[in-house]
């Protein structure tokens, strides 16, 4: 295990990557103006000069962008010591990330500054440890970031010169969210620094300075509605669906509900039981898939409940009754299915699938999906005993997030999908 200590001789022949804010050279630490006073060389952006002194101006060459600060890294010159400039904690969406991962990270040293997000949050006196954070530099689209602030409690927001706050906030508008409060913080450290506090709508019709940071807040207790359903028969984003603030996040994600459906073996005239439906997500689809047939979504939470009737109305699905109580009782008076989804992950799992197994009409299909071992085993046995096709899969799910000029991707939970035909 090799251990490096900071006063090497090896961490000083590195290139440092150092952080500065809007108010320059004097909200720097003492270490970090060493340092930068000692380079022959400064590499940064344009926006850097008005933030040094007159004689460290004349040592900057500026950079236009992070291929070119790479290329002018390659090129550099060993005999002189070179410094980069960056704004902010240039490992916070920013400059040495990029770079590290082009000429690895050995080269590098990092005196990060105060970011700009966290002096934001400070400013309006608002925790950010649980916050979305995105930077909205050369985003095409915003769609996909409003949809994920439709779901979330706080969100901070690093505008560009196309997605300015006043934009930003239109567009929030524009797509039904519409209860957050806004927060624009622009030069954040220098002197001309104003945060400006207003609704969506206000802050829609100002204009702000480049510099700034957006901060959203969701007051106590407000939801926002989903955004237009129905664009897709199936496999819609688990945004457009109503959820309890409680179990966000709960439902079955649309990559899994969409393999559970095509595994249902749906027709349009399919009867169809969704046993322990939660919000009725899979429940809505599974009757857009059998338009001429009948679906009927047990849960026996009562908010749930509402919910599955609320997003039934709001996808228009009206071959969907939702079933308020506990199974199996709640399902006694149903007619028999062709097929049945069993969800949930509670220890009960087994024996709903055993007893909705015995209501499953011959030749229909039962499809379950559980996220423990212990259940896996359990249903596996229980099928592998009554079908002799029964099939099985573990989902393993990780979707891209786009973050600056990369894409990293974020993992779900796995789940277990099990899928078996009840002979004759």
């Amino acid at each position: 295990m090799a251990v490096r200590h900071r006063g090497d001789p090896v961490a000083a022949e590195k290139i440092f990557i150092v952080g500065i804010g809007d108010d320059g050279i004097e909200g720097m630490t003492a270490h970090a103006v060493k340092i930068v006073e000692s380079a022959n060389v400064l590499l940064g952006p344009d926006s850097c000069s008005p933030l040094l002194s007159s004689e460290m101006q004349g040592r900057l060459q500026t950079v236009s962008g992070l291929d070119e600060l790479v290329d002018r890294i390659e090129a550099s010159d060993s005999q002189h010591k070179l410094v980069v400039l960056a704004s902010g904690d240039p490992l916070f969406y920013g400059t040495a990330r990029y770079v590290c991962s082009k000429l690895g990270k050995d080269r590098f040293e990092v005196v990060p500054h105060v970011s700009s997000m966290q002096l934001a949050f400070a400013r309006v006196k608002e925790s950010w440890e649980d916050a979305y954070l995105a930077n909205l530099s050369g985003l095409p689209v915003i769609e996909r970031v409003i949809e994920k602030i439709r779901t979330v409690d706080t969100a901070g927001l690093f505008t560009s010169e196309k997605w300015p706050p006043n934009a930003v906030a239109q567009s929030l508008l524009e797509q039904g969210v519409t209860g957050l409060q806004a927060y624009v913080c622009e030069n954040l450290g220098s002197p001309d620094e104003r945060v400006t506090q207003g609704s969506l709508h206000e802050i829609s019709k100002e204009l702000f300075g480049p510099l700034n940071v957006m901060i959203l807040i969701r007051p106590s207790g407000l939801t926002e509605p989903p955004s237009k359903a129905g664009r897709r028969v199936f496999g819609n984003s688990d945004e457009l669906f109503l959820q309890s603030r409680p179990k966000r996040g709960l439902l079955t994600p649309k990559e899994v509900r969409s393999l559970a459906l095509a595994e249902l073996s749906l027709c349009s005239s399919s009867t169809m039981w969704d046993v322990g439906a939660g919000s009725g997500s899979l429940a809505i689809e599974a009757a857009r898939l059998a338009p001429n047939g009948s679906v009927y979504a047990i849960e026996m939470d009562a908010d749930d409940h509402q919910l599955i009737e609320e997003n039934a109305v709001r996808f228009g699905v009206d071959n969907l009754q939702a079933i308020l109580g506990q199974a199996p009782e709640a399902w006694s008076e149903l007619p028999e299915p062709d097929c049945i989804y069993v969800g949930g992950s509670g220890r009960a799992v087994t024996s709903l699938v055993e007893q909705a197994w015995d209501r499953l009409k011959a030749g229909g299909r039962l499809v379950t999906s559980c996220n423990s071992i212990e259940n896996l085993a359990a249903v596996h046995a229980l099928l592998r005993s009554r079908s002799d096709d029964a099939e099985y899969w573990m989902v393993n799910i990780a979707r891209g997030i786009e973050q600056m000029d990369r894409i990293r991707f974020e993992a779900i939970n796995p789940s277990f999908l099990m899928a078996a035909t009840k002979a004759g």
